[in-house]
This record gives structure tokens, C-alpha cells and sequence, in this order.
């Protein structure tokens, strides 16, 4: 593993965000960001992961879901989306989908010999899938740089007048106001060759997976809760990727999958990005009696990541460890995916997990049952351009086989597609919205 020790020249949020990371139209090199020099010498956190062939590509917020009725009826309301989008591209016309069987994508010798990230869609059920991954992880994980003076038990991350607390606004404990899709129906684009210039993809950070990688052993299950979010140089403000409160915390155990409630929008990895955590285990009547699992600030920034390359790194706590499976995704697109499912003939199970970008790193956006009409949570997720993002759903009733269905989806900057997929059990109809992160300066 590569380490690289430094002090890095400053460089504020505020000019970070006129550093673009548009696909450069001379095929001028992109300049990387640093860190302020108020950030410690730290160990680079990350390795190279082996490059996937290009040959194969999967295909394809806290917001309150629409209705079935209202989302089935605005499929068909294309107008609508397309408004002001005549000179962009037109917008996917909805596609029925009535069975497909998933091949997954042939395997390197390489990628065979590595613990594999999909925890639910293989052939054991989740947790057995699970509890298998997390005893083939190799006992070596690299371990996350973090910041001293950051704890939130102490209050020490509150004090002082570190650069990085000033830049990134960390007693500011509001999440981020930007929202998902804030350029997927713009109506100032400027064309050139039939692309819309005004709306460029950036370079973004996507969390492919959490795990509960360690607890005190005698503890077997746990009331995990707390906050994951990430802060980046478009708007500094928490951007959750879990947020659970002590009122209502999770069921894990060591090894288990980390359910992703985030992010709100897509994270723009352009210089350096923080990620704040504070997650405990709930073991008492009172706060004070619970355990600390993780706490302080980590750093990611894009000198030391490359593009499409999942790596994992671990955040050691006092009575835990949880793992971050992450990715930098150059020249990505936002894709907000929203699922319906409607008609509901009786009650089944349904996993459902997503392939960003030609990755094999599996992104878990549902676990569960269903047992009436319902739309699930909003999903956010990165999606690098020329690739295709793939949804993979998994139902099944009771002890039977499951059948799989996938739905496929090209990356655009603007507009939206929708899939429907017709099985014995509900009608799921699948929306998903594309977007740019920001609009480009004149």
C-alpha cells in the first residue's frame, strides 16, 4: 500500500467550486485539489483497486415517495418532463419489462480471488449471505485518517479554529439544502454538436456499502444508531448517508450491511470531501450508558482515488468498526431512481440492488417485504457518463425460487426514463431522473 505523508496548501471551499471537473472540451489536463494546511499530515487512506474491463457494463432522501397513483399516472406525463427540453434530447419512452434472468458479468481471475460485495442477490439469503462475506474479509483493512480535535463526545469538534472547521462549516448542523434533481428540466441550455454546454458532469464519490465490521464480541446483536453524512465543497451542509436516531435504531450484528438511507443528492468529489460520523450502541436506559462505535471526521479527496476503482477503508472506534465501501465516478451524472409498486396480488419479498458504471460492487437500495401498494424511499446514485446504471430486483413468496428482473438505464445530463416490470406477484413501475450537479459559469 502506498503511503504518502504531506501538508497540503490551502484551498476554500469557495474556490474548490469554480475548480471544474467538466469533461474538458480541448482535452486539457484537470488540475487536482488539496486540502487547507489546517488538515494533519495523514497516510493515504486508499490503494488501487484493480481496473474492470470496459467491455462489460451493467446495465441498467429523506423526501416523502409519491403515491402509486400519482406516480403511474405521471409516467405517461412526458410533456411535463420534456418542457423546455427540445433542444437537449428526447426523453425514453416507458418500456415493459416481463422477465429477464440475470447473467452476471464474467469475472476476472483477479476479481475471483477477492471477497465478494454483493450480500443479498447470490444464491444464500442475506444474512447467511452476509454472515459468509464477513468471514472471508481479510483481517487487513485500511484504516481512515481521523482528525484529532473531532469528537462529538467531547465537544473538541465544536472548539478551536482549525481551517477545515471554518472551510466546511462544521458548527453549522443543518443538512444540505440542495436537493437531487435540481438540473434534470433546465431550460437555459446552450447547445454545441447537439450537447447541451451549460450543464457538465463532475467528477463524484459514490458509498457502494456500511458494514458493522466490529463490536465487543459478547454482544451479538446490537441497536446500532447515529449519523454517517458526508460534506463536500458544493455545499458543505450534512449530506446523510444513514442517519438513525435513538429512538429508532437498527438490529445489526458484526458483519452485517449497513442499510443506506443517503445521500439527499449526489456527492461532487472535487478537491477534498469530509465525512462526519457519530454512531453508538444503544445499551442503556440512558445515553450515557451506550457504547461509542465510531466519532470524529475523515477526509477523501480526489489526488489519491482513481476513477471506477471500489475501495474499502475502515473507521476504528472505541467499542467498534465500521467499513466504508466507496468509488470516484469521473465525468458522472446524478440519477434519482424512484419505485413504485402497485397491484399487489399478495404479499412476497423483494430485494433490490443497483450497478453503477461498469462496476461489480453491488449498491443495496431494498430488503424487505411487501404487502400492499407502496413506493419505496428515493435512491440517489452516481453514474459516470457512457456507462449505464442497472437495477436488479429479487422476488420471491415465502420458500420459492425467486425470479429476477433487471431494468437498464443510460446515463443523459437531463430528462428522465421509466420501466415497468410486469410480475405474478405487482406492477413495478421504475422512474429514474437525470441531472447535472451545477450549472456551468459563463
Amino acid at each position: 500500500m502506498k503511503i504518502l505523508s504531506r501538508w497540503i496548501p490551502r484551498l476554500s471551499p469557495s474556490l474548490h467550486r469554480f475548480a471544474s471537473t467538466a469533461r474538458p472540451r480541448h482535452n486539457a489536463p484537470a488540475l487536482a485539489q488539496r486540502l487547507p494546511p489546517g488538515f494533519p499530515a495523514a497516510s493515504s487512506p486508499t490503494r488501487r483497486a484493480p481496473q474492470f474491463p470496459r467491455r462489460y457494463q451493467h446495465m441498467a432522501s429523506s423526501s416523502k415517495p409519491l403515491s402509486a397513483k400519482d406516480f403511474i399516472s405521471s409516467l405517461g406525463k412526458h410533456s411535463t418532463i420534456t418542457q423546455g427540453l427540445e433542444n437537449v434530447e428526447d426523453v425514453d419512452t416507458t418500456k415493459v419489462i416481463t422477465c429477464h434472468t440475470y447473467v452476471p458479468p464474467a469475472k476476472s481471475v483477479e476479481d475471483e480471488t477477492k471477497p465478494s460485495g454483493d450480500a443479498i442477490f447470490g444464491g444464500l439469503s442475506s444474512v447467511d449471505e452476509e454472515s459468509s462475506a464477513a468471514a472471508e474479509t481479510p483481517d487487513y483493512v485500511p484504516s481512515m485518517e481521523i482528525f484529532p480535535n473531532s469528537s462529538h463526545r467531547d465537544g473538541s469538534i465544536y472548539s478551536g479554529t482549525d481551517d477545515w472547521k471554518i472551510d466546511y462549516r462544521i458548527a453549522d448542523r443543518n443538512e444540505t439544502w440542495l436537493d437531487a434533481m435540481m438540473f434534470s428540466d433546465p431550460t437555459d441550455c446552450r447547445m454545441y454538436n447537439g450537447t447541451c454546454v451549460s450543464h457538465s458532469s463532475r467528477h463524484m464519490l459514490q458509498f457502494l456499502s456500511l458494514r458493522l465490521a466490529k463490536i465487543p464480541v459478547e454482544l451479538g446483536s446490537v441497536e446500532l444508531y447515529g449519523y454517517i453524512a458526508a460534506r463536500d465543497n458544493l455545499n458543505p451542509l450534512l449530506n446523510y448517508i444513514v442517519n438513525f436516531s435513538r429512538d429508532d435504531p437498527i438490529i445489526v450484528k458484526q458483519g452485517s450491511l449497513i442499510n443506506m438511507a443517503g445521500p439527499k443528492r449526489g456527492i461532487e468529489l472535487v478537491g477534498t470531501i469530509l465525512i462526519e460520523y457519530d454512531m453508538k450502541i444503544k445499551a442503556g436506559e440512558h445515553e450515557s450508558e451506550d457504547l461509542q462505535v465510531i466519532d470524529g471526521v475523515s477526509y477523501l479527496d480526489n489526488i489519491d482515488t482513481w476513477d471506477r476503482s471500489p475501495f474499502t477503508l475502515r473507521i476504528h472506534g472505541d467499542c467498534g468498526a465500521i467499513d466504508v465501501g466507496v468509488s470516484r465516478l469521473n465525468f458522472a451524472y446524478e440519477a434519482t431512481i424512484e419505485v413504485v409498486i402497485s397491484q399487489v396480488q399478495s404479499s412476497f419479498s423483494m430485494h433490490l440492488g443497483c450497478f453503477t458504471s461498469g462496476l461489480h460492487e453491488e449498491i443495496r437500495l431494498f430488503d424487505g417485504a411487501i404487502g400492499e401498494s407502496r413506493g419505496l424511499k428515493r435512491s440517489v446514485v452516481a453514474v459516470a457518463s457512457d456507462y449505464q446504471m442497472e437495477l436488479k430486483f429479487k422476488v420471491a413468496a415465502d420458500s420459492c425460487i425467486p425470479a429476477e428482473y433487471c431494468c437498464c438505464f443510460e446515463a443523459k445530463q437531463h430528462g428522465h426514463a421509466t420501466q415497468e416490470i410486469n410480475t405474478g406477484f405487482a406492477l413495478i413501475a421504475v422512474k429514474v431522473t437525470w441531472s447535472t450537479l451545477i450549472e456551468d459559469e459563463e
